[in-house]
C-alpha cells in the first residue's frame, strides 16, 4: 500500500487546495498591490519587486495586507530580490535566471507563495484596467 493512500481517504472528501483561497485574496489585493509595486519601482528600491503569501508568521519582507484585518486567508508581505539574494533564498549564482524569468511588474505580481509543503514562485497577472 502507498503511504500517501494511509493519509488520503481516496473514498473520502477532496481537500481542496489552500491556493484555490490564495487566488481569491490576490484577485481581492490586487489593486493595492499593484501600488506597492509600483511604489517599489518608482522609488527606486528595486526593479523587482516580490510578495510573500503566507498563512503563518514569517521574517521576512514588510507586511502590507494582514488576514486579520482584512477577513481573508492569507497575509502578503512585501519584497524584493535583492531581500532574497541577501537572504539566500534565491543563490547569488542563480540570481540572473531569475530576472531572465521575472515578468513585467507591471502586469504580473511575482508572489513568493508558502505552504506547509514548501514554498514557490508564481507569477499572478493583475486585471486588465
Amino acid at each position: 500500500m502507498d503511504p500517501q493512500e494511509l493519509l488520503n481517504d481516496p473514498n473520502g472528501p477532496k481537500k481542496e487546495s489552500p491556493l484555490k483561497s490564495l487566488e481569491v485574496d490576490l484577485r481581492l489585493y490586487s489593486e493595492s498591490l499593484r501600488e506597492v509595486a509600483v511604489e517599489i519601482l518608482v522609488e527606486g528600491i528595486s526593479k523587482y519587486p516580490i510578495f510573500i503569501a503566507h498563512q503563518h508568521e514569517v521574517s521576512l519582507g514588510e507586511p502590507v495586507m494582514e488576514k486579520e484585518d482584512l477577513n481573508t486567508d492569507w497575509n502578503i508581505n512585501a519584497s524584493t530580490l535583492e531581500e532574497f539574494v541577501e537572504r539566500g533564498i534565491i543563490k547569488k549564482e542563480l540570481k540572473q535566471r531569475f530576472v531572465d524569468t521575472y515578468k513585467n511588474p507591471h502586469d504580473f505580481m511575482c508572489v513568493f507563495v508558502i505552504v506547509p509543503e514548501g514554498a514557490n514562485f508564481v507569477f499572478f497577472p493583475y486585471p486588465e484596467e
